[in-house]
C-alpha cells in the first residue's frame, strides 16, 4: 500500500487513465447518439459491437433496479446515457 500523498506507480496510473479513456469512450458514443439518433450507421456499428454483432429487439431486460424494462436497445441506450451509468448491461 501507498503512503497518502505519494504519486502513483507506473502500474496506478495506467490503471486510472485507462478507466478515464473508457468513461470518455463511452461518454463520446452518448454524444454521437444524442446527435444522430440510433439510426445512424456509425451509432448501429457501435450498437452491434456492443451485442456480439446484432442489436437486439424489444423488449430489454436490464440489470437497473427499478427499471428492468425498455422498449428497445434505443430507449435503453438513452436512458443509460442521461444517467451517465454508461456500463450497465443488459
Amino acid at each position: 500500500a501507498q503512503q497518502p500523498g505519494t504519486p502513483l506507480s507506473d502500474q496506478e496510473y495506467h490503471q486510472f487513465f485507462r478507466s478515464l479513456r473508457t468513461a470518455h469512450r463511452a461518454s463520446t458514443a452518448c454524444l454521437l447518439r444524442a446527435l444522430y439518433g440510433c439510426q445512424n450507421p456509425l451509432v448501429q456499428r457501435l450498437d452491434e459491437y456492443e451485442n456480439h454483432g446484432v442489436i437486439p429487439e424489444g423488449p430489454i431486460c436490464s440489470e437497473l433496479p427499478g427499471t428492468p424494462f425498455f422498449p428497445d436497445f434505443c430507449t435503453f441506450s438513452f436512458y443509460r446515457c442521461t444517467r451517465k451509468r454508461y456500463f450497465i448491461k443488459v
